[in-house]
């Protein structure tokens, strides 16, 4: 181990000397106007003449690319009647510039992954694509044209209306988030952090277009913008075309507005209530905190980490585990300007709710009682530096993570935070939270007076230059190697063996950056007629794997992999059992050993039952006012001809609700002992490891474990539902969802499936889809619409939903314009081009899933269990890639008929009905 470590060390060194002589090298050769700045492990700040300032991630281990656009503006910078204006061009620069009609159809067309994002202090737009000069070039082009040449027109403004407001009667539709606004709104008297970035409904359907246009070119601007380019690429060749389309963008010469509001210090609590529909009661709890630049930010985010921790944390033990909360949860939200810390608990309907918050409040507050204990820190900050590590290992997640510091003042804040983290002690932690945690400084609800208010100290500013400006950093982590992630090459690398118990094993080891390992297993058991009955038994002895095992706690295993940096993820069902992780080379030996023994020696703790149903159970019952969960849930259970206990069966809620009631320790104990075990089973390990040491490891630890009872996979056989038209009450919610299915005999390996594919993904698949490009983009009915298709890998067994939602009384209009698109798709045909496009995204898409480990190691499970290789997804791109338009239409009339959807809609129908009369 010593060898090892002195080795990476020298490694490391050489490389940061590399990449000092290559930086050099590149600095002398600058494109004109460009000038470099700053390097931190492994990135380069550039600054273009108009005051652009770009950041360049070279990582060539992963085969794709990540451009990230961040703009210095959010809501914070919205005045009054303005609310929502920065999330309203969020939406509006997808809808094309003169040179570009849609750029939305655009990036679907090239089957990128692709986002925007609004927060209080930012706007973030990024792509995710395969590595390529052609793509990148596209990528750029488009950033750089939309950042000041976007139509923002009133047609498209119209248009996106509608969908706007249902995203923002989504969020009304959601309880915990309803009142977590409303608390905001209490606790922040004047500065915009107190509003949702959404907006005032009155904003957003008011805007007037002149002011949503002048407020775009006021901060749509190269000065007031961050590029990232993070992933596969020749850093020469990016700075080159970033100078080649940024470049030529004027520097304005306007001054940006100085924002001066600043909130005062809280001098009492506050309180709130709201009264809605809903089936289970929150509480939440908000202080006011510092700017997320100021080195006391870590100490509150550790102080929120160390409370809202699962299983270890303070309000879980005070809260959760007596019984007077079923979940917590809490962030610290780090900002420009003084953020906010939010705790969060929910209770069931029937409990006293003044119980928990006695107890939240005494507990977040009881720091000055009870200081932070040395290996409570130890905790939290092994998950923290756990997750910066993950998040350096992957240039796509860094790119987006850097959004945040750059929103906060600089993008090395990222590195000075993870810093500010090793060097945190319980002292700091203690000081700040005593400082910041106190009654006079929280908003819950109401207001109370208090004659000698302990009020907090006025947040300092913070000099984010001097911070940052000498800052160096760790030296850069060990790149992979520049990995082919054809289903050839695949194929090649992965080693595929058997277990002596029967466990089948695919190893496809790779050099990754950071030395990542990602793993996925699953074990199968039991019949129809073993499991008969078992459904609730089956669901609480999978949740109860990873909550203790004979060896180790619950907080136990959370701490070991904290130390391991590894995660892992463990569940199972009435048939099945899987498990997920991610780890280093390094640690997968011990990472692998803790899997082992969660799977084989679950100690199923009682406390820890007790919790897991009545978390289980609470969920359970906010769902009965849930749109979305109720439509759904009716489609499953309509025309299901299954009896009750049946594992294809779909119980009403009630009765899922009573199987959880009922198993105990000893029953869970008994499933457990009945049905589990590896004679059928399936591990895949992708990434920087030794095969030749863990095929003894897995030997050692599973190849013994075999299955008690023999498995026959239980027949899915094709249920073709009736055509019905169903709706479903659900009072007092603003959003409503629609979903409908047709099903038909078809299974993966079937001749038609490839066509199949691409007519489901023209008709409603992907935002360049027909039913997107109607419902949202032209009629601005739904922020969500699309479509979603199953298909068997056994039996001629397939299913398209469509789903959607949208306001209550849109239904006419939505009903309409799905029926009216899938009857045009199915008369008049998908046209030459369109299907040329959807073959070209759909095969990006694919290669791009090949192209994360965590989904190889998932996809070769699979294919263990079917006894298929990558050759089989070989195959499916080649005939995609053969089809023509005549066999995609021909496909999509033979599968799919207008008339045979069942289809169910869940809403607050009855209000709407009432205001039309």
């Amino acid at each position: 181990m010593l060898a090892t470590s002195s080795l990476t060390r020298a490694s490391r060194a050489v490389a940061v000397f590399v990449l000092a002589i290559l930086s050099a090298a590149a600095a002398a050769a600058l494109p004109p106007g460009v000038t470099q700045g700053p390097s931190v492990e492994g990135i380069t700040q550039y600054t273009l003449a108009n005051g652009l300032r770009v950041l360049l991630f070279p990582d060539a281990s992963t085969p794709k690319i990540t451009v990230n656009v961040t703009y210095l503006v959010g809501s914070r910078m919205e005045n009054y009647g303005e609310t929502g204006m920065a999330h309203l061009l969020e939406h509006l620069v997808f809808k094309g510039t003169p040179s570009r009609s849609n750029i939305q159809t655009a990036l679907a067309q090239r089957g990128m992954n692709y986002n925007g994002s609004t927060s209080f202090d930012r706007t973030n737009y990024f792509e995710t694509f395969s590595a390529s000069d052609e793509n990148l070039d596209w990528a750029l082009a488009m950033e750089a044209d939309r950042m000041v040449n976007s139509f923002i027109a009133r047609k498209d403004l119209d248009s996106e209306m509608t969908v706007v407001r249902n995203e923002l009667e989504r969020g009304e539709n959601d309880p915990m988030s309803v009142l977590m606004q409303r608390t905001q709104a209490a606790g922040f008297a004047w500065h915009n952090y107190g509003k949702s970035t959404i907006g005032a409904r009155s904003d957003v359907e008011n805007v007037d277009i002149a002011r949503l246009q002048a407020f775009y070119r006021l901060y749509y601007q190269p000065d007031n913008a961050v590029l990232v380019v993070a992933g596969a690429f020749d850093p020469d060749k990016a700075l080159s075309l970033v100078a080649k389309y940024f470049g030529p963008l004027p520097k304005p010469g306007r001054a940006l507005p100085r924002l001066y509001t600043q909130e005062p210090v809280q001098d009492g609590e506050r309180r709130v209530t709201v009264r809605r529909v809903a089936n289970a009661q929150w509480l939440t709890t908000m202080y006011h905190t510092l700017p997320g630049a100021h080195p006391d930010a870590v100490a509150l985010e550790a102080a929120v980490d160390l409370m809202t921790l699962t299983p270890g944390g303070r309000l879980y033990k005070s809260l959760v585990e007596t019984g007077k909360a079923s979940d917590i949860g809490g962030y610290a939200y780090d900002a420009f300007d003084p953020g906010y810390a939010m705790f969060v608990a929910q209770i069931p309907e029937r409990d006293p709710i003044d119980v928990a918050r006695d107890a939240m409040l005494a507990t977040i507050e009881g720091v000055r009682q009870q200081p932070v204990a040395a290996a409570e820190l130890d905790r939290v900050r092994a998950r923290t530096l756990k997750s910066f590590d993950e998040t350096l290992n992957d240039p796509q997640r860094l790119g987006v993570a850097l959004s945040s510091a750059i929103a906060q003042g600089d993008w090395r804040l990222f590195f000075l935070r993870r810093d500010r983290w090793r060097a945190l002690t319980p002292a700091d932690v203690d000081r700040v939270a005593t400082a910041y945690f106190k009654a006079a400084n929280r908003t819950v609800g109401q207001f109370i007076p208090d004659p000698s208010p302990d009020r907090s100290p006025t947040p300092p500013g913070v000099d984010v230059a001097a911070l940052v400006s000498d800052y160096k950093g760790d030296a850069p982590v060990a790149a992979g190697e520049t990995f082919d992630a054809t289903p050839a090459n695949l194929d090649t690398r992965a080693q595929r063996f058997t277990l002596a118990n029967g466990m089948k094993v695919v190893l496809l080891p790779k050099k990754t950056r950071g030395e990542t390992v990602n793993f996925a297993l699953r074990l199968h058991y039991g019949d129809v007629a073993s499991v008969a009955g078992k459904a609730g038994l089956g669901q609480l002895t999978g949740g109860m794997l990873m909550r203790g095992t004979t060896q180790r706690s619950r907080q136990d295993l959370q701490d070991t992999l904290a130390k391991l940096k590894s995660s892992l993820n463990v569940n199972g069902d009435q048939t099945s059992a899987s498990a997920t992780g991610q780890t280093v080379r390094a640690n997968l030996a011990p990472t692998l050993d803790l899997l082992a023994e969660v799977l084989r020696s679950p100690a199923f703790p009682a406390p820890e039952l007790d919790t897991l149903k009545r978390a289980s159970i609470t969920d359970l019952e906010e769902t009965r006012a849930d749109p979305q969960a109720q439509a759904v849930l009716g489609l499953r259970r309509y025309d299901n001809p299954y009896p009750k206990g049946d594992a294809r069966y779909v119980p009403t809620v009630e009765e899922e609700i009573a199987e959880l009631r009922v198993p105990n320790v000893d029953a869970l104990k008994r499933f457990h002992r009945d049905f589990y075990g590896a004679s059928v089973a399936e591990l895949a390990i992708v990434g920087d490891f030794d095969v030749a040491a863990v095929k003894a490891e897995l030997e050692r630890l599973f190849g013994n474990w075999t299955s008690p009872a023999a498995f026959t996979r239980v027949p899915q056989p094709l249920i073709v539902k009736r055509p019905t038209a169903v709706p479903v009450e659900t009072p007092d919610k603003a959003n409503a969802f629609f979903i409908g299915q047709t099903a038909f005999a078809l299974n993966d390996r079937s001749p038609d499936y490839p066509a199949v594919l691409v007519a489901e993904y023209l008709l409603g698949g992907s935002p360049n889809s027909r039913l997107f490009t109607r419902i949202r983009q032209s009629e601005g009915l739904s922020y969500s619409v699309g479509t979603q298709m199953r298909v068997s890998s056994f039996e001629p067994n397939a299913a398209i939903n469509v789903y959607a939602i949208f306001a209550p009384e849109n239904l006419t209009r939505l009903r309409t314009a799905v029926t009216e698109e899938v009857d045009r798709a199915l008369r008049d045909g998908f046209t030459a081009e369109e299907v040329a496009n959807a073959k070209r995204a759909l095969l990006q898409r694919r290669m791009l899933a090949r192209s994360q480990d965590a989904t190889v190691a998932g996809a070769l499970v699979e294919q263990a269990y079917l006894g298929r290789t990558f050759a089989n997804s070989a195959q499916i791109d080649k005939a995609i890639e053969a089809l023509t338009p005549e066999q995609v239409n021909a496909a999509l009339r033979t599968y799919v008929k207008g008339d045979a959807f069942a289809s169910f809609f869940a809403g607050d129908f009855a209000k709407t009905i009432a205001k039309t009369k």
